[in-house]
C-alpha cells in the first residue's frame, strides 16, 4: 500500500465510524420510531402530580398501549440493526401508529402517533446508497500484476456467456420442451 492509494471504505477512520454506520441504515427512521414508542407506551401508566392533585391518564387498554409502545421501540431498533427488513418494519410501525390512536390516548397525545408514523414512512421509503463506481485509476492501482494480455481479456469476456445449444428436431418437436408455448 502506497501513500497514493486511497483508504478502503470498509475501514473508516475512528472519528467517522458512527457516521459510516449511520449512513448504511435508516437511522432517522429508527430514531423517530423509538421516540414515538415512548409516549405511546408511557402515557397510560404515567401520572402527574400538581400539589395535592394527581392527574392520571390510565385507561382500560393500558396493556395494549404498553405492547404497542414496546413493539415500536423494538421495530426502531430493528431498523438500526437489521436494515434488510426495513420495509416490513416501516409498514408495521405505520400500522401500530394507526392502532395506537384508539388504544393509547390518541396515540400518546398525537405526539407519539406522529413520530411513529413519520419513522415508519421513512423506513419504508429508505434505500441504501449505490456503491461508488470504480474508475479506471483505482482499478489499475489495485491490480498487482503487469498489463493484461489480450488472450486473457478474450477468455474473461467469453467466460461469462453461456453456451448456446442448437435446436434439433427432437427439441423442436418435443411436447413441453423449452420452446413450446403450451
Amino acid at each position: 500500500m502506497s501513500a497514493e492509494t486511497l483508504a478502503s471504505r470498509e475501514v473508516p477512520k475512528k472519528e467517522n465510524r458512527f457516521k459510516a454506520w449511520r449512513q448504511t441504515r435508516p437511522f432517522w427512521a429508527g430514531l423517530f420510531t423509538i421516540i414515538g414508542g415512548v409516549p405511546i407506551g408511557y402515557l397510560p401508566y404515567g401520572d402527574m402530580r400538581l400539589g395535592n392533585v394527581t392527574l392520571t391518564m390510565a385507561t382500560t387498554a393500558g396493556a395494549g398501549a404498553l405492547i404497542i409502545g414496546v413493539l415500536l421501540i423494538t421495530l426502531g431498533l430493528t431498523m438500526w440493526f437489521q436494515p434488510l427488513v426495513r420495509v416490513f418494519a416501516g409498514v408495521a410501525a405505520i400500522v401500530l401508529a394507526l392502532v395506537s390512536i384508539p388504544v393509547s390516548n390518541f396515540g400518546g397525545l398525537v405526539v407519539g402517533f406522529l413520530f411513529a408514523l413519520i419513522g415508519g414512512a421513512l423506513s419504508a421509503s429508505w434505500a441504501p446508497a449505490p456503491e461508488p463506481e470504480e474508475t479506471e485509476d483505482t482499478a489499475e492501482a489495485e491490480y498487482d500484476g503487469g498489463p493484461a494480455h489480450e488472450d486473457e481479456t478474450e477468455t474473461v469476456m467469453t467466460a461469462g456467456v453461456p453456451d448456446q445449444r442448437e435446436a434439433t428436431e427432437t427439441s423442436i418437436d418435443a411436447k413441453g420442451g423449452r420452446n413450446s408455448a403450451g
